[in-house]
């Protein structure tokens, strides 16, 4: 494992942080360099992009969600075999769940990992005040240790040397490059977000283009002699092997269903699952010989006219709900379990008809946020309480009373009862993130042996 890595932070959200963190990758890359990705926060979709570049799953850290000694075990075990690691920051350095402290910040992360920051600056409209927002960041907090800048949305190379010179007389710190504005490589969004990478098809045109550019313009050398940092010492196992496989769990993985965090899917492995992956999206029915199913997050509502068109694949999943399979439905898994979905151009497509209720799309957000969640279900058994959040711009309108809620969940404005159970069935908007809470992937094997059992 290299010792070489750093943090691309923002000064805020929009800066360009993943326009420039693939364009990184790719450079380096082309420079012969195994590069490996990760993403501070819960973010589902930057991380298809990393992997997409650096043909290497994408990690997610989390100093909120996971205690600090995990972050490390998971920066650790995801940076093996790598020459160079990028972490891509969340919203703004100092942006986190708590405006007053640094908790789940990019800049928190970075301590942890005792990580050389790189700090992106938009620097459209401005010359000599940059420096001021960059000595504002120096200042703001002890810890980060900001080593270099990059100049984002400059009008020209003049305008980059007036910035660069500026930055470097009054902070002491290096600009090692920019970008240009440049319309033709931004990147598409949508409610979400940035549109995942499955949905795309080739992007190797695009990544290429994208890591000349900053090739051309960033002095790469310069950058991967700043990010020398000290190795990363990991005190746990947290996701080391611990059983043979006991069970099989259906995974829907396809562009309909694709937000999982890797470490779920690990932990599920380590505890003794075998994970076989099917494409709702292609009619693919649920796989024999299954005794769990997990029913990701993702875009239901963009495939929803595929989806409500495949028949014998919603026949075989509704089967073995009824049977009693373990399911947990996350977001797009629970919009799927619906009666309907009614997208903004009010056109309804029928979906499970499992949960009594349609599920309507908005173009106004519904929520975002971190949540603390307690549950009596088959994964949250007594006073179990796992961490994760909930980020959508759907709404659920039940067709009857609900009377057994899924879980409870505490976020900023209180606390909620949220989702649905349906015999063994534990649907919800909101992502759990296993490792906050391993003891619901040991409950999860265990409802599938038994279920294999009454079976």
């Amino acid at each position: 494992m290299s010792n070489h890595r750093f943090v691309i932070a923002g000064t805020g959200s929009g800066v360009g942080k993943t326009t420039l963190t693939i364009g990184l990758m790719s450079a380096f890359m082309k420079k012969g360099l195994t590069v490996q990705g990760f993403k501070c926060g819960p973010d589902y979709i930057d991380p298809t992009y990393h992997k997409a570049v650096t043909k290497r799953p994408s990690r997610n850290l989390d100093s909120w969600m996971l205690d600090h000694d995990v972050v490390k075990e998971i920066f650790y075990n995801g940076s093996r075999g790598a020459d160079l690691s990028i972490i891509e920051g969340v919203m703004g350095f100092f942006d986190g769940k708590n405006p007053l402290t640094n908790s789940g910040t990019t800049a928190e992360l970075s301590m942890i990992l005792e990580t050389p920051v790189v700090l992106v600056v938009n620097c459209a409209s401005m010359a000599r005040s940059a420096a001021a927002i960059v000595k504002g960041f120096q200042v703001f907090a002890e810890g980060p240790n900001i080593v270099a800048v990059i100049a984002n949305n400059v009008g020209s190379e003049g305008h980059y040397k007036i910035v660069k010179s500026a930055i470097e007389k009054e902070c002491e710190i290096p600009v090692v490059g920019y970008l240009k504005r440049n319309a033709e490589l931004s990147i598409p969004e949508r409610h979400l977000g940035l549109v995942p990478s499955v949905e795309r098809g080739e992007l190797d045109p695009f990544f290429d283009q994208l890591g000349e550019l900053v090739s051309e313009s960033i002095d790469l050398d310069q950058l991967y002699e700043l990010v020398k940092a000290p190795p990363v010492s990991i005190e746990t196992n947290f996701f080391g092997e611990k059983y043979d496989t006991q069970v099989r769990i259906a995974v829907a993985k396809d562009a309909a269903f694709n937000f999982y965090y890797e470490e779920n899917l690990d932990l599920l492995k380590a505890f003794g699952a075998e994970l076989v992956e099917f494409s709702p999206v292609k009619g693919e029915v649920l796989p024999d010989n299954v005794q769990g199913l997990y029913l990701g997050g993702g875009f239901p509502e963009e495939f929803a006219s595929e989806l409500a068109g495949q028949h014998e694949m919603k026949q075989s999943i509704r089967q073995a709900i009824e049977r009693g399979i373990p399911t947990l439905a996350e977001c797009g898994g629970f919009m799927f379990l619906t009666e309907n979905i009614e997208t903004t151009d009010k056109e309804q497509f029928e979906m499970l008809g499992i949960i009594k209720g349609s599920v309507r799309m908005q173009t106004k957000r519904a929520a975002l946020g971190y949540r603390e969640i307690k549950g009596d279900n088959f994964l949250l058994k007594g006073e179990l309480e796992a961490k994760g959040h909930e980020f959508h711009y759907s709404t659920f309108h039940p067709s009857e009373e609900i009377t057994d809620y899924a879980y409870e969940v505490k976020g900023m404005r209180g606390v909620k009862k949220e989702g649905v159970l349906y015999k063994n069935v534990v649907a919800g908007y909101t992502h759990f993130h296993f490792a906050s809470c391993p003891e619901m992937v040991e409950n999860w094997i265990s409802a599938c042996k038994e279920y294999r059992e009454n079976e």
